[in-house]
Parts: structure tokens; C-alpha cells; sequence
């Protein structure tokens, strides 16, 4: 078995990962570690690669992964596994520093298995590679003293909303107290996107992207679900106030009371009035109402912080 690269994680809502949800998704915590690999070369040695190459002896790469893999005592069980399933490819993160900081200090310098892939042969004699379902690699891991990131739910035909939830509960590994982790990875194991390729989900969650920003600098190109855009496009001051000025008119004043009144009539508003527009705008979108209603609260708070 020669390197493969790890496959690229698609963001929740974009056109790679269209329709992941629907049916059986199994959620897991992402972590902010460095992207590894390890299998075995056709001689029976032990291999180690980064997110994009093969390590060689003597290179200094990847936090210092290969070594680790040569001299750690946690990879011992790694490498029986791949003595006695020499056809088995293993993927997972090595944790070292990166942008978040606030995993448990136990934590630390160890290896977390989140996906392995075994060699098979096609009907026509070719070779190719497939994704193990969770429930399988966890038996393996499990009974060579194996880390791997645990599927913290399960989900069928869930909501942005549903993954959200999950990814804002997602504490593995954090330190008590420190906040959340980075987000989620979604895997539908039947599902194959319109491209016929296996891909799965992340969701990041915004306090994670404030700390990356903060210590890696912006990305060059943030994709926005179709949702979020409306709320940004349509969701103005100019809209927020003039709804808060006529509820004041209706009540006799402010107050934070009313509130849920806002936030239900800006929506009520933006849906009546701008539907045809922001449709006709995206080329007839597909639209999550719900989504769409989450992301003009935020969009509310904001444009209003000091109503909140």
C-alpha cells in the first residue's frame, strides 16, 4: 500500500455534502489536531503520513508523528492491528498544539482514530479502498487497546439546527469549564454525492472560528449556507428599526418583553415581502425556513446588540 490522502471535509450546506442528512448520520467531535495516517508497505513496515504525503524516514514533520509512532507505547496496539490486517488503512488526529488550547492536559501528544479504510478487490481484479462503518472499526480499535473518537449521536434525516444543537453540547476532551470544541464531523456511510463520491460533513462552531481567526488569520474564502446569506442580505437596520418603532407605537414604549414579538415579525416580514426577490436572486434556492429564522436572530442580535 502506497500514501492516500485523507479525503477533504466539506462544510455543512455546500453542494458537495447536498442532501447528507437525509437518512442514518452519525455525528462525531472534531478536534483541532494535525491530520495522520499510518498502514503498512508491502514489506510489512510501518508507514506514517501527514494530510498530504508520505513521511519518510528522517523527515521532521506532521508535530513530530512519525517519531512518535516509532518510540510511543500508545501505537503499540496500532501496530499489531496492522501486523495481523496488513490491508487496513488508519486515519486519525495526533494532538498537538494548533489554534484551540483547551483540551485536558492528559490529552495531549496522543493519537484519535476517526476513520479506517480497508483494501478490497473489485470484480474486475482492480484494487480500491472503502470506508469501514463505524460500528466496524470500533470492534477493531476496541480489541487492540485502540484511541478513537467516539460517534457522540446518532442522527436520522436531522436539521442544521439538530447538528448545531450537537456541535454546541460537543465538550470531548475540552478542559471542565474551557468552552466547546471545534465542531462536527457527519458521516452518512450510505450516502455518495451527486458526484458518486463518499464525502462527509463538518459543522464549526463560531466560537472555535473566533479563536482560529484569531491565531491562523482569516481564510481567503468563508462559504455561507444559502440561509445565512439571505438573513445578511435582507436582515437590515432599516428593517429591525421600523418594526421595533411600530411595535413601540402599538405598546406605548420599549421593552424587552417584546422582544420574541421582533424577532417573529422581522420574519414574518422578510418572508411576505422578500421571498420572491431572494428567490429569483439564487436561482431558486433551496430554502430551510427554520434555518433561515435562526439566522436572522442572530443576524438581529447583531445589528441590536444593545436590545439583547
Amino acid at each position: 500500500m502506497q500514501f492516500e490522502k485523507y479525503q477533504h471535509i466539506e462544510k455543512l450546506g455546500t453542494e458537495e455534502v447536498e442532501g447528507i442528512e437525509l437518512g442514518t448520520c452519525y455525528v462525531f467531535p472534531k478536534i483541532d489536531g494535525t491530520n495522520s495516517s499510518i498502514w503498512v508497505d508491502e514489506l510489512g513496515h510501518i508507514q506514517t503520513g501527514s494530510r498530504n504525503r508520505w513521511l519518510a524516514e528522517g523527515q521532521n514533520d506532521n508535530g513530530g508523528f512519525r517519531d512518535a509512532v516509532k518510540n510511543y507505547e500508545q501505537f503499540q496496539g496500532i501496530k499489531e492491528c496492522l501486523k495481523d490486517n496488513s490491508n487496513l488503512r488508519i486515519f486519525g488526529e495526533f494532538l498537538i498544539p494548533h489554534s484551540l488550547k483547551i483540551y485536558k492536559q492528559d490529552a495531549w501528544k496522543k493519537f484519535y482514530v476517526f476513520d479506517i479504510r480497508r483494501n478490497g478487490i473489485k470484480e474486475d481484479g482492480t484494487e480500491f479502498e472503502y470506508y469501514l462503518p463505524y460500528e466496524e472499526y470500533k470492534l477493531i480499535c476496541d480489541k487492540y487497546n485502540i484511541n478513537y473518537i467516539p460517534c457522540i449521536k446518532i442522527i436520522k434525516n436531522g436539521t442544521y439546527d439538530d447538528f448545531l444543537f450537537t456541535a454546541q453540547q460537543n465538550k470531548y476532551l475540552i478542559e471542565p469549564g474551557k468552552g466547546i470544541g471545534e465542531g462536527i464531523v457527519i458521516k452518512n456511510y450510505e450516502y455518495k454525492n451527486k458526484f458518486g463520491r463518499t464525502t462527509w460533513a463538518k459543522l464549526v462552531t463560531a466560537e472555535f472560528k473566533e479563536v482560529h481567526y484569531k491565531t491562523m488569520g482569516s481564510p481567503e474564502k468563508v462559504n455561507n449556507l444559502i440561509e445565512e446569506e439571505i438573513a445578511k442580505e435582507y436582515c437590515t437596520l432599516t428593517l429591525i428599526d421600523k418594526t421595533k418603532a411600530k411595535i413601540e407605537l402599538e405598546t406605548g414604549g420599549w421593552s424587552s418583553k417584546h422582544i420574541p414579538r421582533l424577532l417573529n415579525t422581522v420574519y414574518h416580514e422578510l418572508v411576505v415581502e422578500e421571498t420572491y426577490n431572494f428567490v429569483k436572486k439564487h436561482n431558486l434556492p433551496i430554502v430551510n425556513f427554520k434555518t433561515l429564522n435562526h439566522f436572522l436572530t442572530a443576524q438581529i442580535k447583531l445589528l441590536k446588540p444593545e436590545l439583547f
